[in-house]
């Protein structure tokens, strides 16, 4: 059965952090932090909905001009997620340019920026392109339950991990997943279309018996088109299994209280992009720099139960020696000799004071 997630890593290992998660049989894809993106091409560009910054590091947040230049008379709404101060950043990226002229391109672009603190507190703002990019429609809300997004076929959960700043890592789960019944589907006399797609969300969002649905497809014999009730169509939809949840994790400590905030967004993921940066050799630079070395990488894995690792922010100094960061990740990760002497966590103790 096909995923939802098609998620690749923007750039390779050595560049800018960044996960383009595009969604299949959707018109939209998600991205995570916003540096370079000369590597995706306009035609993905333009399938972004939804951007979520993990901080505001010249490396995680670079590309939103380019962004915003490809976006502006093509395409109608952008909705950005970041950290403590996210609004008003946005806002002095805007502010840089002059914008005498947009209010008359025929798509109005609108930018909806949110930003989420770590006491809880959010703020969101709306800044389009018929006013010049104006703040307006500003309004707070209260973030206690480290939701982003909440759609029937997907959620993003967010937490905040300290990078001696705060910094968000992310969730990002496909609720349940309808599997079609092709014995049925062909009993009825049908193809599949687009309209099985209306049938899932209907099928998942709980609609009534009597909803009506249009199936339209097309067969040897041409096109055809009929209208049936969820009810009667429901039996097609077989069992609903668990969606795939990936996690993306970048620019944190090796600490304890980081360790116990991943454990409860990310515990049993089946994806986990994260940020691998220094050989272990290198600790106690990575300490400075407040990163990862790529065994801790591998052991905050092996402690999540992550069923597959993908690590990337490798540091420039080790350009030729790629497969030594890889080696460090995926042996902590399978508990072997890079790994086995330090055991996991124990996280049920109350939190530690970062150290």
């Amino acid at each position: 059965m096909r995923r939802l997630f098609d998620p690749q890593l923007v750039n390779d290992v050595f560049g800018d952090p960044g996960l383009f998660v595009d969604l299949h049989d959707e018109p939209r894809a998600f991205l995570f932090d916003l540096g370079d993106l000369a590597r995706l091409p306009p035609r993905k560009l333009l399938r972004i909905a939804q951007v979520f910054v993990s901080h505001t590091h010249v490396d995680h947040f670079v590309g939103f001009d380019g962004l915003l230049r490809v976006l502006l008379g093509r395409k109608d709404r952008l909705a950005l997620t970041g950290g403590p101060g996210f609004v008003a950043q946005v806002e002095h990226k805007l502010r840089a340019y002059t914008w005498n002229v947009v209010h008359r391109y025929e798509v109005e672009l609108v930018l909806e920026v949110t930003e989420v603190n770590p006491d809880g507190r959010g703020r969101r703002a709306r800044f389009s392109s018929r006013h010049g990019f104006a703040r307006e429609a500003e309004e707070t809300f209260d973030w206690a339950n480290g939701v982003l997004l909440d759609e029937v076929l997907c959620r993003v959960r967010a937490a905040f991990v300290d990078h001696e700043m705060p910094c968000l890592a992310f969730a990002i789960e496909e609720k349940a997943r309808p599997r079609v019944a092709r014995d049925r589907l062909a009993a009825l006399g049908v193809s599949t279309g687009a309209w099985l797609r209306e049938l899932k969300l209907a099928v998942l969002s709980g609609a009534p018996a009597d909803t009506p649905i249009t199936l339209r497809w097309r067969d040897r014999q041409g096109e055809h088109m009929m209208t049936r009730c969820v009810g009667e169509l429901r039996p097609i939809v077989l069992d609903v299994t668990a969606g795939e949840r990936i996690g993306y994790v970048t620019d944190l400590r090796f600490t304890p209280g980081n360790r116990r905030v991943l454990a409860g967004l990310l515990g049993g993921v089946d994806r986990l992009y994260i940020e691998s940066v220094f050989l272990e050799a290198d600790r106690a630079h990575a300490q400075r720099k407040n990163h990862l070395t790529a065994r801790q990488a591998g052991l905050i894995a092996r402690e999540l139960g992550a069923r597959a690792v993908n690590p990337f922010h490798f540091s420039p100094r080790y350009e030729e020696r790629a497969d030594e960061l890889r080696g460090e990740v995926l042996g902590a990760w399978r508990g072997g000799a890079d790994g086995s002497e330090e055991q996991p966590l124990p996280l049920t103790q109350p939190n530690d004071a970062d150290a």
